[in-house]
């Protein structure tokens, strides 16, 4: 059994697509499809149920899956161990975060560890499916670290360190009937038309749970994964919305209210595997994280 029959295996259990896995891999799919077919001849079982139209894991193939992840990272931390043994830090870190959330000066961040350390190789996704996208990718291993909002109960498997709070305020338009009125309850709000990000962002998460515990309906008629676009649609009369306060500050035309009785509060996290030894290279990043918090 090979290293690189296990990282095929795990690209297309967390795939389920030997053609996704190949061009994850950057490899052609016949190669891919060989060195499945060569492991289940090792190992005498069936790993996937191929049809065409779907693959999906075995019993046998759900049982090694876990075991496999944790081989790769074994084989991970001994180079890291010989390489540190050299002077020379090396190695991989996956970083997952938000585009739009300005809670860490990443580029910063990341231009300093390549200063100290370029031999360590950073690969970046920026999250398309908010906070929950980030998590359940931190959890199947294919992040290493991730700048995420997180519910108010922590998924189990996740290590996660506050690095800032930030208020959620009510924003309309200038023009908007409401901005006239110096404080609203969230009943008043029933009827107006929200702009907000997707489910699955923390900050949505807050303002649905506010309003479900006060048993209102909101509408939320526009929904954009990036906060600046949010706030100048609701500039423009489209919507009102509840955004980070720092958003709000920084966008003219807009009219922030307060909300009776309701103090809305957005965390942003740093976070790790709990069941996963940090590598040498994911170490060495998060050693510099606190020296590029910024103060919202």
């Amino acid at each position: 059994m090979e290293l690189r029959q296990l990282e095929q295996f795990i690209a297309v259990a967390e795939e389920l697509s030997f053609t996704r896995a190949a061009r994850r891999l950057h490899v052609v799919q016949s190669g891919v499809s060989a060195a499945i077919r060569s492991l289940e001849r090792e190992l005498g079982c069936a790993l996937f149920e191929r049809t065409s139209q779907q693959v999906r894991l075995t019993g046998a193939g759900a049982a090694l899956l876990p075991e496999a992840r944790a081989t790769l990272h074994a084989a991970q931390a001994a180079q890291d161990a010989a390489r540190a043994a050299q002077d020379t830090l090396r190695g991989t870190v996956n970083v997952g975060a938000m585009a739009s959330v300005e809670v860490v000066d990443l580029p910063a961040l990341l231009g300093q560890l390549h200063a100290r350390h370029p031999a360590i190789d950073v690969r970046l996704r920026l999250a398309t499916t908010g906070s929950a996208g980030l998590a359940h990718a931190l959890l199947s291993g294919d992040l290493d670290v991730a700048f995420l909002s997180l519910p108010e109960h922590k998924p189990a498997g996740i290590d996660a360190r506050e690095l800032a709070t930030v208020p959620l305020v009510l924003v309309v338009s200038a023009a908007h009937p409401l901005a006239q009125r110096g404080e609203v309850a969230l009943a008043d709000l029933a009827g107006e038309p929200f702009v907000d990000v997707p489910p699955g962002y923390g900050n949505r998460e807050v303002v649905d749970r506010a309003f479900a515990v006060a048993g209102v309906v909101r509408r939320v008629a526009l929904e954009v994964p990036d906060i600046d676009m949010g706030a100048a649609l609701v500039r423009h009369g489209l919507g009102i919305a509840f955004l980070p306060a720092f958003a709000a500050a920084r966008t003219p035309g807009l009219q922030v209210l307060d909300v009776h009785g309701t103090m809305l509060r957005w965390s942003m996290y740093l976070g790790t595997s709990s069941t996963r030894r940090p590598s040498s290279a994911l170490r060495a990043l998060l050693d510099l994280v606190d020296l590029h918090v910024i103060a919202l």
